[in-house]
C-alpha cells in the first residue's frame, strides 16, 4: 500500500511539474510573438531588472530593451526548437535553439542562436529577468 501511495504522489508531482514547464514555455513563445509585433503588452512580460544579452555582446536593461525594440532592432521571426524548461518554485529557465530573422541598425540578417532565458514568477505572472544568447 505504501508503494502505491508513493507512486501516486510521484506521478502527481511529475504531472504538476510538466504543467508548470509547459506554461512557462507558452509564456516564452507569447513573449517572442509580442517582440515580433512590437506590441506594448510586452511590458507585462518584462521584469524591471531585466538583463537582455545578445550574441554580439550587446547587453540591454529593461528600459533599453523597451526603447530599442522597433527602432535599433526589429524582429521579423523567431523560431524556437530543442526547447527545455525547468521550473523551481518562483524561478524558471528555458534553453532553446532559435532561428532569428532580425534587422539590427538597418541591416537585416539571420542568426542561429543558443538561448538561455531566466523567468521569475511575480504574483501570478511570469516575467523574463535575464536572457543570454550565443551563436550556434
Amino acid at each position: 500500500m505504501t508503494r502505491l501511495l508513493i507512486a501516486i504522489i510521484l506521478l502527481f508531482t511529475s504531472l504538476i511539474t510538466a504543467a508548470q514547464n509547459d506554461k512557462l514555455v507558452e509564456k516564452m513563445k507569447q513573449f517572442h510573438r509580442l517582440m515580433i509585433r512590437n506590441d506594448f503588452i510586452l511590458d507585462n512580460y518584462v521584469h524591471d531588472s531585466l538583463s537582455y544579452g545578445h550574441s554580439n555582446g550587446w547587453v540591454e536593461n529593461a528600459k533599453q530593451f523597451r526603447e530599442d525594440l522597433g527602432t535599433i532592432i526589429t524582429y521579423h521571426s523567431i523560431k524556437e526548437d530543442s526547447i527545455t524548461a525547468v521550473v523551481s518554485g518562483k524561478t524558471g529557465y528555458i534553453r532553446f535553439v532559435a532561428d532569428i530573422d532580425v534587422t539590427l541598425r538597418g541591416v537585416r540578417t539571420q542568426f542561429r542562436l543558443r538561448v538561455l532565458e531566466v523567468w521569475v514568477k511575480t504574483r501570478n505572472n511570469w516575467k523574463i529577468i535575464a536572457r543570454q544568447a550565443v551563436r550556434n
